[in-house]
């Protein structure tokens, strides 16, 4: 069993950055494939980005490309989601989660594990 752990949301306003990280417990996560995903108010969940082994794949939404940026450290059991130039738009519960398989997937159907979620919220 793989016990996740979300921080460093807040409240921020427009075009700032923020630095999301997921802490992992009761496993190492260095096989895992591991995901970001969101969820607004209203709407349904959506992938956000996801990263295979260090180095390796990482995939990302359209809507974040360009601004966000996962990464993992297996050492720390943590991966990471960089967030730059914030928009209202990006405003949502962020979620991490981890499958069993390290190939990285889109489909949140795929993973095994989910955090809690932290809230981002950007202003205008």
């Amino acid at each position: 069993q793989v016990q996740l752990v979300e921080s460093g949301g807040g409240l921020v306003q427009a075009g700032d950055s923020l630095r999301l990280s997921c802490t992992a417990s009761g496993r190492t996560l260095s096989s895992y494939g591991m995901g970001w995903f969101r969820q607004a108010p209203g709407k349904e969940r959506e992938f956000v980005s996801n990263i295979g082994w260090i180095g390796g794949m990482s995939n990302y939404a359209d809507s974040v490309k360009g601004r966000f940026t996962i990464s993992r450290d297996n050492a720390k059991n943590t991966v990471y989601l960089q967030m730059n130039s914030l928009k209202p738009e990006d405003t949502a519960v962020y979620y991490c989660a981890a499958r069993r398989e390290i190939a990285p997937r889109i489909n949140l159907n795929d993973y095994d594990f989910w955090g809690q979620g932290t809230q981002v919220t950007v202003s205008s």
